[in-house]
């Protein structure tokens, strides 16, 4: 029988946010493939939020594929593991995607091996909740939506607080992203899975699936499979950026605050992301550990746009080669989506655990618009939904008064999802200036 929670209720959306357009339409309906195994990858000590995990191989070590490569160094650390079979070739300083350099771990994959993968399931809902947190930091797994931050961190929940709901964030509000989608339509029973796992360990009573609406068949699949016995409600959301983002979710979906300096927990809530949620399912049921992920090649500027599994560590000049390449008028290339995604500094810097998407575009899109002086319309206000003054942010990082920018006005509280900018009828890089004051308020911090 399926199911469907009629009694479920949620609020329309949150206030505020723009409305940028989708540009799916090149990948919705294109299926996940698998990219070929190359000869070398580079894994980053430190691809997640936190303290960058320790090495526990030696150069010249034979590696199994899924095997541990690194281990985490403290609680907000993880593990890292080797994403084929092969031989630790190096361990040195790499060029990481923004063109600085980190320690990582040079695997060169043995071209005879089949690296298929053999792992074990574990009894996971007979595990108490302290051997869970563990598992999962020794998997490896970390936020995939973008952020990476360890998910077992986020499964700590102090003694004094209870978890009622798991909200899973299955919006994806960037343009061009669709790699959740697919997840979603293609293996929509992992999923829910992955939900009844999480929600079981975190004894919460249900959980909600937060899908825009401009995934119906996301959104149908998902129903498909749900049974009686199933705790779970899909709720289709109005679309609108940043519809992804916690708060926000939380408030669409809930129609409850999330307070400033507050986690969802306090709440009683724990959100994850679709591809966090699948990795769970994987690991618990097959055991692997977080070795690929999908990643989405989209925009004007990509030949063949594809939703794509990709190991961990594949230099993206070798992605984007599978992908027929970059057309020639492309000008420039991001890791994640147009709203709050970073230009790549290096296209032999790897795919990383936290990289939904490689977007490509020419110069008709990155061209730099005609900058005016604030009008002072208040369209960036509109746009925050974090009721934010934006305007008077960019006004202060230029006038580098940064520390101004939190003792006064919480910038810290941004989480520089570029709404602003993309109201912004001047055409100023609000965001911008944003991040260049918390990298100066974070700098400050350190240097007292």
């Amino acid at each position: 029988m399926l199911k469907f929670f009629s009694n479920f209720s949620f609020n329309d959306s949150f206030a505020h946010g723009v409305h940028p357009p989708h540009h799916k339409e090149a990948t919705e309906d294109l299926s996940i493939q698998r990219v070929p195994f190359v000869s070398h990858y580079i894994m980053p000590l430190g691809q997640h939020i936190g303290i960058p995990s320790v090495p526990v191989v030696v150069v010249g070590d034979k590696l199994k594929r899924g095997q541990m490569i690194a281990k985490s160094k403290g609680f907000i650390s993880t593990a890292l593991h080797s994403p084929v079979a092969g031989r630790v070739k190096n361990i040195g300083m790499y060029r990481y995607v923004d063109g600085s350099f980190r320690e990582a771990i040079e695997i060169e994959s043995d071209p005879y091996a089949t690296q298929q993968f053999s792992g074990q399931a574990s009894d996971v809902l007979n595990m108490d909740i302290n051997a869970f947190i563990d598992a999962v930091q020794q998997s490896g797994i970390v936020g995939m939506g973008g952020a990476a931050f360890p998910s077992h961190v986020k499964y700590s929940i102090p003694k004094e607080q209870k978890i009622t709901d798991i909200l899973v964030n299955g919006a994806e509000c960037e343009p061009f992203l669709t790699n959740d989608h697919r997840l979603m339509v293609e293996r929509p029973e992992t999923v829910l899975r992955g939900c009844e796992i999480l929600r079981q360990q975190l004894g919460a009573a249900r959980v909600t699936i937060g899908v825009e609406k401009n995934k119906p068949e996301s959104i149908a699949q998902l129903q498909k499979f749900l049974t009686d016995d199933i705790p779970i409600d899909i709720a289709p959301l109005e679309v609108k950026y940043p519809q992804g983002a916690e708060k926000m979710l939380i408030k669409s979906i809930y129609n409850k605050e999330l307070p400033a300096g507050k986690f969802p927990r306090d709440l009683g809530i724990a959100v994850n992301n679709i591809g966090t949620i699948v990795a769970l399912a994987d690991y618990f049921d097959h055991g692997m550990p977080l070795i690929e992920r999908i990643v989405t090649l989209a925009g004007p500027g990509m030949e063949s746009p594809a939703n794509l599994i990709v190991p961990i560590g594949t230099p993206i000049r070798d992605v984007l080669d599978f992908a027929g390449g970059l057309k020639k008028e492309t000008r420039e290339v991001i890791m994640g989506g147009p709203m709050m995604g970073n230009p790549i500094a290096d296209l032999d810097a790897p795919i990383l655990k936290g990289t939904s998407g490689i977007l490509a575009f020419t110069e008709a899109e990155t061209a730099r618009p005609v900058e005016y002086p604030c009008i002072r319309c208040s369209r960036c206000l509109d746009a925050c939904p974090y009721f934010l003054n934006p305007s008077r942010f960019a006004l202060l990082a230029r006038a580098r008064l940064f520390e101004d920018m939190q003792e006064k006005y919480h910038v810290m509280d941004c989480v520089e999802c570029g709404a602003c900018t993309y109201a912004c009828p001047s055409n100023i890089p609000i965001v911008q200036h944003i991040r260049t004051a918390k990298d100066a308020l974070r700098n400050i911090k350190v240097d007292a």
